[in-house]
C-alpha cells in the first residue's frame, strides 16, 4: 500500500510538518525575497552603466594548517612542511600582487583588497603599498586556517572578528567597512557579529548581481556581489581552463551586464583575483587584456566596494 499524507504523518510528531517560516518568498529572515528585474533601477555616479569592482586577496596559509572544519581553497596539500604550496602562495604576496597593481594602475582602477590580518602583521609594507594605490582594505579574517563555522562558540567568533578588524584598521588607517570570510565560510552567528562589529557589507553570499540589505539585530548589513565563478582560482586552477578562457569569460561577463544596463539600470561587475594565480608572468596578460576590453566602453565606473555600496544606498532613497 502506498503511503498517504495521513499514514506518513501518523508516525511523526505534529511539529515535524510545521514550518514557521513557510511563506511566499524566502524560508529564512536574513533578507527579503526579491528578484533583480523587479527592483528599482540604479543610477551610478556620472551616469555610468557598470560599476567595476576588482577584489584581489592577500592571504596567509600557515604551514601547519589544522583544516578545521575543512581545508579552504589554496590550503597546504602534502605532508608537513608543504613548502611547494606554501611558497607558491607566498609568491602572490611577494611578486604577483605588484603585477596586479600595475595592470590596474594603467586604467586608474582602485581595488578593494581582501586581507588576512596575519598578512598585515607579517608584511606591513604590503598594506602600505596597497593603501598607497588608493585601494580600500576589507577584512578577510585572521588567516586561512581560522574559518568561521558552526563549531565556533559565539564569543570565540566575536573575538576573531574584533581581533581581525583591530589589526587591519590600525595597519591601514581605514575604517574597514567590508568583510570576506576565509573560504566564504560562516556560522549562524556570523552576520549578527559582523554588524555588531560595525561592518557595512559582507562578500560571502553569491546569489545576486547587485547589493542587497540583510537583516541583523544591530544594523542593516549589505551583501555585495562577489561571485566565485568569475574568479581566477576557480577558472584557472579548479576548472583547468586556459588563460585565454579566463580572459574571454571576464569579457563575456562584462558584455552581458553592459547590455542589461542599457534597459535595466546599473550593474556591478566584480572580479575576484588571487595574486599567486593571476600574478604569474604567463597569466597576467589575460587580466590586462580583459581590463582593456572593459575600460574601452563608455559608462564604466571603476570603484571600491564602499563607493559602490554608498552609491547603491543613495539610489534606494
Amino acid at each position: 500500500m502506498s503511503a498517504t499524507p495521513e499514514t506518513v504523518k501518523a508516525g511523526l510528531p505534529d511539529a515535524h510538518l510545521e514550518y514557521p517560516l513557510r511563506r511566499y518568498g524566502m524560508d529564512h529572515s536574513h533578507y527579503d525575497w526579491s528578484i533583480l528585474p523587479r527592483r528599482k533601477p540604479v543610477q551610478w555616479p556620472g551616469g555610468a552603466r557598470v560599476a567595476l569592482w576588482v577584489v584581489p586577496a592577500l592571504e596567509w596559509f600557515p604551514l601547519n594548517m589544522k583544516g578545521v572544519p575543512f581545508k579552504p581553497p589554496g590550503a597546504m596539500m602534502t605532508a608537513y612542511p608543504d613548502l611547494r604550496h606554501y611558497t607558491l602562495r607566498d609568491y602572490g604576496n611577494r611578486v604577483g600582487i605588484f603585477r596586479i597593481m600595475q595592470a590596474l594602475a594603467k586604467h586608474q582602477i582602485r581595488a578593494s583588497v581582501a586581507v588576512n590580518a596575519a598578512v598585515a602583521l607579517r608584511y606591513p609594507s604590503l598594506i602600505q603599498a596597497c593603501t598607497g594605490q588608493g585601494w580600500e582594505v576589507i577584512a578577510k579574517g585572521l588567516d586561512m586556517d581560522h574559518l568561521h563555522h558552526a563549531g565556533l562558540a559565539p564569543d570565540d567568533e566575536a573575538q576573531l572578528i574584533s581581533s581581525t578588524l583591530a589589526i587591519l584598521r590600525q595597519a591601514s588607517g581605514q575604517p574597514v567597512r567590508g568583510w570576506l570570510s576565509p573560504a566564504k565560510s560562516e556560522s549562524a552567528n556570523t552576520l549578527a557579529l559582523l554588524s555588531e562589529a560595525g561592518l557595512d557589507y559582507v562578500c560571502d553570499w553569491v546569489n545576486d548581481d547587485m547589493p542587497y540589505p540583510m537583516h541583523t539585530p544591530a544594523k542593516t548589513l549589505h551583501a555585495m556581489p562577489h561571485p566565485i565563478d568569475i574568479d581566477d582560482h576557480t577558472i584557472l586552477v579548479q576548472n583547468h581552463h586556459t588563460e585565454d578562457d579566463f580572459r574571454d569569460q571576464l569579457c563575456d561577463q562584462f558584455d552581458l551586464l553592459y547590455r542589461e544596463s542599457a534597459t535595466q539600470g546599473g550593474r556591478v561587475m566584480a572580479i575576484s583575483l588571487h595574486p599567486w594565480v593571476i600574478g604569474q608572468p604567463y597569466r597576467i596578460g589575460a587580466l590586462e587584456q580583459a581590463l582593456k576590453h572593459i575600460m574601452a566602453h563608455r559608462g564604466v565606473w571603476a570603484a571600491t566596494g564602499s563607493e559602490i555600496l554608498d552609491a547603491w544606498t543613495a539610489a534606494q532613497a
